[in-house]
C-alpha cells in the first residue's frame, strides 16, 4: 500500500520522464520559483492567508467592492514573488520583484482607501486615479506575462489599441475612440473592466474549486480514484485504454485540469499502454484525450464553466445539467475508440497489471472518498448555492480524511492543501484579470455587436455557415490563449452572432465553451498532448494528431446544439415546443453518429475498413450530428450498409487473418 492509501502500480515511467513533462508544463504555463528558509515560510503564509480569506468570503458576506480588489491584490503580490521575470532568474528574488509586488498592493490599497468616492469618480478620474490606474493595468499585464506567457498580454494590447484607434479604422470597425482617463475609469474604477465578471468568478467559484481540488489531492482522494480505476479495469486483457478513460473521469472531474490529469495518469499508465500494443504517439494521444475530458466533465468543468453561469445569470447546477449528455457522449466516443484499439492492437495478457489490492478491497477501505466526489452535486441539489456547495464539500473532504489514519489531514497536510489551493488559482486569476480588460474594451466600443454583424454578413445569414465561422474563430483564438481567456473573448464577440440568428443563449455559450476547450489539444498551446509526449517520449506533433483522432468525433457534437431547436435538447434544456421524445431521438442519433465517426477515425469496426466503408462511416457521422429528418435517414442507412458489409466480411475471414491485419 502507498502512503496515500492505494496500491502502487508496477512499471511506472522513470522519474526523468515525469520531470521532463513537468518542465514542459512550467515552460508553457510559467515556472514558479522555489525558495527556502524564511522566504519560503513567508510565501506559504501568504498563500494560506489567501485561501483562508476566500473560505471566509464564501461562508460570510464580504462586499463585492472589497472581495474582487483584494483577490486581485493577492494575485499581484504572489505572482511577483513566485513567478520570475525570466526563466533564468528562477529561484532568485530580485529587488524589482519586491518593488512590483509592493506597487501592486499599493494600487489596491489606494482603491480601498478611496471608498465609495473612488468608484463614483469613474467617469471623471483625477490625476492620481490615472497614475495608479495606468500602473495597475501595466502590473496586470506583467502578471499575465509571467504566469501565462507573452501571447495573452499581446492580445490584450491589440484590443487596447482598438479602443484608442477607433476614429482611424475603416467601415464597421470604426468608433469614436477613447483617451487614457476614460479607459482607466472603466478598467480600474468600475466593475466593467478588470474587476468585472471574470474576476468575480475567479474570486469566488474558481479559487474555491482549486482549494477543493487541493484538499482532495492532499487527503489521498486523487490517488484513490487512480488506484481504483486500475484495480477495476487494469487487470483485464483489453483494459489498458478503458483504465485510462475511467481514471481520467474520476480524477479529472473534480480537478478540472486537463494537463494535470494527463501527467498524473500518464506516469502510471504509459507502460501498461505500451504492453497493450500502443505506440508512443497513440498512447500520448489517448492520455491527452482523457485529460481533455477533465475540462468538460462535472462537477468542475474547468474555469470557463463558472463563467457561463455568470454571463447567463443562471445556476451553476444548470450548467452541470447541460453538460451531462455531451460528457456522456464524449466518454462514449473514447470508450468506443479504446475498444477498437483493443481489437486493432490484439491486446495481450502482458498488458495486465497485477495490483496488491482489488477494487472491492480499496472501496471497502477508502469508500469515504466517493463522498467528496458527489458532495458538491448533493449540496446543490439540496438547494445550496454553488459557492456554499463547494465550501461545504471542502469541509466534507477535510472531515472524511480522518476516517483512515493514512489519509488524515493533520496540520502539515492542511497547510499544504491551503497553500496549493491558492497557488493553483494564480494563473487563472491573472488570465481573468487580463481578459477583463478585453471585456471592458468590447463593452465600451460595442465591438461585440459590430463583430457579430460582420460574421453574419459573411455567412449570408446562414446559421450553418455562421456556426462554422464561429467555431473557426473560437478555435483560432484558442490557439493563442488559454481555454478560460478564449471563452471570455469569444463569449463577448462571437456569441451575439449565433443568438441574433435565433440560437438560445445557453446553446451559443456551450458551443463556444466546447470549441474553446479544443485549444487544449491544438498547437502551439497544446499542453496536454505535448506533456503526454514528454512522458511517452513520442513526437509532440504526431501525438497531437493522435489526440485529435480520439477527440474530434465528440467535437462535432456542439453543432447539434445550434443548428436546430430540437438539438438544444441535448443540453437537457429543450426550447418551447420541443418534446422530450424529440430530445431522446436527437440523443440516439447523436450517439450513433459518434460511434460511426469513431469507427471511421480508427478505420476499424469488426476488422479493418474498406475505403468505401470508412468514407460511409465518416459521412454518416457528419449527417447524424445534423438534426434533420433527411440527414438522420441518410446517416442511418450508411451506417447500416457499412456494418452489414463488415459483418459479412468478418464471417468469411478467419480470426487469425483479422489479427494479422492489425
Amino acid at each position: 500500500m502507498s502512503a496515500a492509501g492505494g496500491p502502487d502500480v508496477p512499471g511506472q515511467v522513470s522519474e526523468e520522464r515525469r520531470q521532463a513533462a513537468e518542465r514542459f508544463i512550467e515552460e508553457e504555463e510559467g515556472a514558479t520559483s522555489r525558495f527556502g528558509g524564511a522566504l519560503s515560510a513567508l510565501i506559504t503564509t501568504l498563500l494560506v492567508v489567501m485561501s483562508l480569506f476566500h473560505l471566509y468570503a464564501a461562508a460570510w458576506i464580504v462586499p463585492t467592492l472589497t472581495l474582487r480588489p483584494v483577490h486581485v491584490g493577492f494575485m499581484l503580490l504572489l505572482i511577483f514573488l513566485t513567478f520570475p521575470a525570466t526563466p533564468r532568474l528562477r529561484n532568485r528574488l530580485m529587488w524589482y520583484d519586491v518593488a512590483l509586488a509592493a506597487l501592486g498592493v499599493a494600487t489596491i490599497v489606494y482603491l480601498l482607501w478611496g471608498g465609495d468616492d473612488f468608484w463614483d469618480r469613474s467617469t471623471m478620474p483625477d490625476r492620481w486615479d490615472v497614475v495608479f490606474g495606468v500602473a495597475f493595468v501595466v502590473l496586470v499585464l506583467e502578471a499575465a506575462r509571467r504566469s501565462t506567457g507573452w501571447i495573452m498580454p499581446a492580445v490584450v494590447l491589440l484590443f487596447g489599441a482598438y479602443a484608442f484607434l477607433g476614429p482611424w479604422l475603416p467601415g464597421h470597425w470604426a468608433h469614436r475612440g477613447y483617451d487614457i482617463p476614460s479607459m482607466v475609469g472603466v478598467m480600474y474604477m468600475s466593475l466593467e473592466g478588470v474587476f468585472g465578471t471574470a474576476i468575480d468568478v475567479s474570486a469566488t467559484l474558481i479559487i474555491m474549486f482549486t482549494i477543493f481540488g487541493a484538499f482532495l489531492q492532499h487527503s489521498g482522494a486523487g490517488k484513490f480514484f487512480l488506484d481504483f480505476s486500475f484495480a477495476l479495469l487494469g487487470g483485464r486483457r483489453s483494459g489498458a485504454g478503458r483504465t485510462v478513460v475511467l481514471s481520467s473521469f474520476l480524477l479529472g472531474g473534480p480537478s478540472g485540469s486537463g494537463v494535470a490529469t494527463t501527467v498524473t495518469i500518464g506516469t502510471v499508465a504509459w507502460p501498461m499502454l505500451e504492453r497493450a500494443g500502443y505506440d508512443r504517439n497513440s498512447a500520448g494521444g489517448l492520455l491527452a484525450a482523457g485529460g481533455l475530458g477533465a475540462i468538460i466533465s462535472p462537477p468542475v468543468l474547468g474555469a470557463a464553466a463558472f463563467l457561463i453561469a455568470e454571463f447567463l445569470k443562471i445556476s451553476y447546477l444548470d450548467v452541470l445539467r447541460m453538460a451531462v449528455i455531451p460528457t456522456c457522449l464524449y466518454y462514449l466516443s473514447l470508450f468506443l475508440m479504446v475498444e477498437i484499439d483493443a481489437r486493432k492492437f490484439g491486446s495481450r495478457a502482458e498488458a495486465e497489471v497485477k495490483l496488491a489490492a482489488s477494487a472491492g478491497q480499496l472501496a471497502r477501505r477508502f469508500w469515504f472518498h466517493f463522498l467528496s466526489l458527489v458532495a458538491i452535486i448533493g449540496f446543490m441539489v439540496y438547494g445550496f448555492s454553488p459557492l456554499m456547495s463547494v465550501f461545504w464539500a471542502t469541509v466534507v473532504a477535510f472531515a472524511v480524511s480522518f476516517f483512515d489514519r493514512e489519509t488524515a489531514m493533520w496540520p502539515p497536510r492542511l497547510i499544504a492543501a491551503l497553500a496549493d489551493g491558492s497557488k493553483q488559482a494564480l494563473n487563472v486569476a491573472a488570465t481573468c484579470a487580463a481578459a477583463g480588460i478585453i471585456v471592458g474594451v468590447v463593452g465600451k466600443t460595442g465591438l461585440g455587436l459590430k463583430f457579430s454583424s460582420i460574421v453574419i454578413a459573411y455567412a449570408g445569414g446562414s446559421l450553418l455557415l455562421t456556426a462554422i465561422y464561429t467555431s473557426l474563430i473560437v478555435w483560432v483564438i484558442g490557439l493563442a490563449v488559454p481555454v478560460t481567456a478564449s471563452y471570455i473573448i469569444c463569449a463577448v464577440i462571437a456569441a451575439p452572432a449565433l443568438t441574433k440568428l435565433g440560437v438560445p443563449d445557453f446553446a451559443a455559450h456551450m458551443f463556444i465553451f466546447y470549441y474553446a476547450v479544443l485549444s487544449e489539444v491544438s498547437p502551439p498551446t497544446a499542453l496536454s498532448p505535448f506533456a503526454a509526449a514528454a512522458i511517452t517520449n513520442g513526437d509532440p506533433y504526431r501525438t497531437t494528431l493522435q489526440s485529435w483522432k480520439y477527440t474530434l468525433p465528440a467535437f462535432l457534437l456542439p453543432f447539434v446544439f445550434v443548428l436546430d431547436p430540437a438539438g438544444a435538447g441535448l443540453l437537457l434544456t429543450p426550447p418551447a415546443g420541443v418534446s422530450w421524445w424529440e430530445v431522446a431521438w436527437v440523443v440516439l442519433t447523436a450517439s450513433i453518429g459518434i460511434a460511426a465517426l469513431a469507427g471511421g477515425a480508427q478505420n476499424w469496426v469488426l476488422l479493418r475498413c474498406a475505403l468505401w466503408e470508412r468514407l460511409a462511416l465518416i459521412a454518416a457521422g457528419l449527417l447524424l450530428v445534423y438534426p434533420h429528418a433527411w440527414a438522420d435517414a441518410s446517416g442511418l442507412a450508411l451506417v447500416a450498409l457499412a456494418l452489414a458489409s463488415q459483418w459479412l466480411r468478418a464471417r468469411s475471414q478467419p480470426t487469425s487473418e483479422r489479427v494479422k491485419e492489425s
